[in-house]
């Protein structure tokens, strides 16, 4: 036994582990998409996976994203680091301008998308006591499929950056996410692409704000459950996971954008068309 597990069963889940944020690393989608279900057939219960699998995607997330920047895919480096000079920059500047300067935009959207989030999520909480299941599911399987589609259809096709659609778009991403689980990383990483960012920046973005946001979700589950959480399954959706990050930041580092764009397009379509089939069936 390891950590509570039998071996066996504890290889598998870091294996699992691996694959699932090895793809959602690549294609900024698909951890808990991948995971959740399998873990669940695999006999453990929701309050076991659930919570093991935001606080993995809390610390893969914000060392995705930073990975990602090292390799160069995405750029969240400060310009104004040492505290001297970011008080100094307030003092003459004020604090809305500071940040607009000495933040990069990459670092701006993937806070925006993380705040959004929190917005997102708390509208979705208070609609989803009130919305049958099988309608939220139709929504997002053809909200994803659209989305899928346009990226596709415009696979050529340059988008003026936007900051209200990217506001816009993590707004139903974190809805998605706060009435059912799922639904966030293919809107948020397709929205980004149809609201002017490429594809590799897209990627490094949503792996920080998911980072961000599970970080909200695992205080707000370890706050309202009433229910002992069990812990088992973190170290190892932490070790699978963690390992498969430097080799998805330097995989997106090799692809070209444009094939990118196309790959995202493909697995968005997927993703929406596997979800209708599984309502209606």
């Amino acid at each position: 036994m390891i950590f509570g597990l039998a071996l066996g069963i504890g290889i598998l889940i870091i294996a699992l582990a691996f694959f699932s944020e090895y793809t959602d690393s690549t294609l900024g989608m698909g951890y808990g998409t991948i995971l959740t279900p399998i873990l669940l057939l695999l006999g453990f219960a929701p309050l076991q996976v659930v919570p093991a699998v935001l606080v993995s995607e809390l610390i893969t997330g914000l060392f995705a994203g930073i990975t990602h920047h090292i390799v160069g895919n995405v750029d969240f480096k400060p310009k104004t680091i040492n505290p001297k000079r970011i008080c100094g920059a307030i003092k003459k500047l004020g604090i809305c301008e500071s940040f607009r300067r000495g933040i990069p935009t990459h670092l701006k959207v993937a806070l925006l998308i993380a705040l959004c989030s929190i917005l997102g999520t708390v509208v979705a909480v208070l609609i989803a006591v009130n919305l049958p299941s099988f309608y939220l599911k139709l929504y997002i399987g053809i909200l994803v499929s659209v989305i899928g589609l346009v990226i596709l259809i415009t696979r050529n096709k340059n988008y003026k950056f936007s900051w209200k659609k990217i506001t816009g778009l993590s707004l139903i991403a974190s809805f998605n996410k706060g009435m059912s689980g799922g639904g966030y990383g293919p809107v948020v990483t397709g929205g980004q692409l149809l609201s002017g960012v490429d594809g590799k920046n897209a990627i490094g973005i949503t792996s920080l704000a998911e980072g961000f946001t599970c970080a909200v979700g695992v205080i707000t589950y370890m706050l309202v459950t009433k229910e002992i959480i069990d812990w088992v399954l973190v170290p190892y959706l932490i070790i699978g996971a963690i390992f498969s990050v430097p080799l998805s930041a330097l995989t997106i580092k090799k692809i070209k954008t444009k094939k990118l764009r196309v790959i995202i397009g493909v697995a968005t379509l997927i993703l929406g068309i596997v979800t209708l089939v599984k309502i209606f069936l």
